[in-house]
């Protein structure tokens, strides 16, 4: 359910801003996704972990700790 909500529904909007997020698990309340694109170099990731989580509450009356993983294409690396 959570996954299917952050494909279909977060993932878009964070799309909008040039950003990408991928679900890789939940563990019971603790929920790992990776960000990529603009994502991956944001300076203000924590923000965005904290609206996933209050969305993810809101919307589906789950509470969460999101674990964002970054994960920058290779090509940064040169």
């Amino acid at each position: 359910m959570i996954r299917d909500y952050i494909e279909k529904t977060l993932a878009p909007r964070i799309q909008g801003d040039g950003g990408w997020v991928e679900y890789v698990s939940l563990e019971g309340d603790k929920l790992t996704l990776v960000f990529r694109g603009e994502c991956s170099k944001c300076e203000i990731l924590d923000r965005c972990e904290n609206w996933i989580a209050a969305k993810i509450q809101e919307d589906l009356g789950q509470t969460v700790q999101v674990t964002g993983i970054r994960k920058k294409p290779f090509f940064w690396d040169k």
